[in-house]
């Protein structure tokens, strides 16, 4: 055991060894690893399911069985490539021969391809017989889907592998697997310190880049918790706020703006100034009970003293955003995807690379304290947002809208290189 345990010193860390020789050496119904990013969760799981096909087909011989099913399943068919598919062909070099139903044979059993994130997901398994399922990205399935390949896989010596990032505490996985006594089940936590093949200087670095509060006690540490309170904790008015006369002595690389509709709530418009890697909001514009017509002027007012910009906005009112485009307004839908927006914005934050006019932004100023987590849900309330969300979908949409590289440019640039 000892020399065995020294040679896989070579491809795992200490916990990977200790789930591996758990998982070869006993019986499971359910293995559930859980925990930080890049810590390994699903580089384990990956041979732990190449291992599982090799038993499954095993099993089929003894039992007579020609064609054994198995259940692969992420949150999309894409992620399933991208984590589970790719990642094996990569190290291994196995290539995997899609039929028409995008389904793989694989060491002699036949692998179902399911998506697990919408209940659209439940009719590709339910009925079928499993010899097993490996669950990629289980905190992103629907209860029922993940109840579902739970419920089918009643083969002869069936056994689930699951991998996820943790979520909120009340999550139906955490409650009802994880937190189960059931000796069928065991599970496993992992923080990112587990991961010894990362270099210190890499663990130290995501360590001192992660927002505070729920994305450092969910990414570094691996736990499973809400995120009470405020959503932006690093944000600190002393090390954030500059005056205008400071913005004004700064020479800008661009300007862009974002825009969130509203009229029981306020609507707002904002402008966001970069400077390398810093983004300055140098402007706000927040109003109730204000129509299309009076954003234009204020849009055309922005045009008019910093020129086309960009205006991420809001795509809940097309109409409004086709508005703006009559207007010659260079507006665009904004990406609003929420968490990874607030992410984006906290990062800047806690590296110091975010600055406002705080005396001139007064919205601003009665929102930042008071915009704090669902307790259920991995989303802010819907209050105290609206010129959160306006520089939210400037900063975001400029990273990965505005900053793309037209296709004309690329195939210049590498003609450069000699490619």
């Amino acid at each position: 055991m000892v020399l065995l345990m020294n040679k896989l010193d070579a491809i795992y860390t200490k916990k990977q060894q200790d789930i591996y020789h758990r998982c070869i050496n006993g019986d499971f119904f359910m293995l559930i690893n859980h925990g930080a990013k890049r810590t390994g969760k699903t580089i384990l799981n990956n041979d732990l399911f190449l291992r599982e096909l090799l038993r499954v087909r095993k099993n089929a011989d003894l039992l007579g069985i020609e064609k054994p099913m198995y259940i692969v399943t992420g949150a999309t068919l894409g992620t399933i490539q991208n984590n589970v598919l790719n990642e094996i062909y990569n190290k291994y070099g196995l290539e995997f021969k899609f039929d028409k139903f995008n389904n793989f044979m694989l060491f002699g059993v036949y692998c179902i391809q399911v998506g697990h994130s919408t209940i659209a997901h439940l009719e590709k398994v339910r009925g079928m017989t499993s010899f097993g399922a490996y669950v990629n990205e289980a905190s992103l399935a629907h209860e029922e889907v993940f109840d579902e390949i739970r419920s089918r896989c009643s083969g002869e010596g069936a056994r689930i592998l699951v991998d996820t990032n943790p979520d909120h505490p009340e999550h139906w996985l955490l409650r009802d697997y994880i937190q189960n006594d059931d000796e069928s089940i065991i599970s496993y936590s992992f923080h990112l310190d587990d991961n010894t093949f990362l270099s210190d200087r890499y663990r130290n670095n995501m360590k001192n880049t992660t927002p505070s509060g729920m994305f450092y006690e969910r990414n570094i540490q691996g736990l499973w918790v809400s995120g009470d309170g405020v959503v932006y904790k690093d944000f600190d008015k002393t090390a954030h706020s500059v005056t205008r006369e400071h913005i004004g002595s700064i020479e800008f690389d661009r300007y862009i703006a974002g825009v969130d509709w509203g009229f029981e709530h306020h609507g707002s418009i904002v402008v966001v100034g970069v400077k390398g890697d810093r983004r300055y909001v140098v402007e706000e514009h927040a109003k109730q009970h204000t129509d299309i017509d009076d954003w234009v002027i204020i849009a055309k007012d922005v045009k008019s003293r910093y020129g086309d910009i960009p205006f991420y906005c809001d795509s809940a009112r097309p109409e409004y955003v086709y508005r703006f485009k009559q207007e010659k307004l260079n507006a665009m839908n904004a990406n609003k995807k929420i968490m990874l927006g607030i992410e984006t914005v906290a990062k800047l934050m806690k590296g110091n690379n975010f600055y406002i006019a705080y005396d001139d932004c007064p919205r601003f100023r009665q929102e930042i304290y008071k915009y704090i987590w669902h307790k259920t849900k991995d989303e802010p309330k819907q209050e105290f947002d609206d010129v959160l969300d306006s520089i939210r979908y400037a900063i975001l949409s400029d990273i990965t809208i505005g900053l793309r590289v037209p296709k004309k440019e690329k195939y210049e640039a590498l003609k450069t290189l000699g490619l």
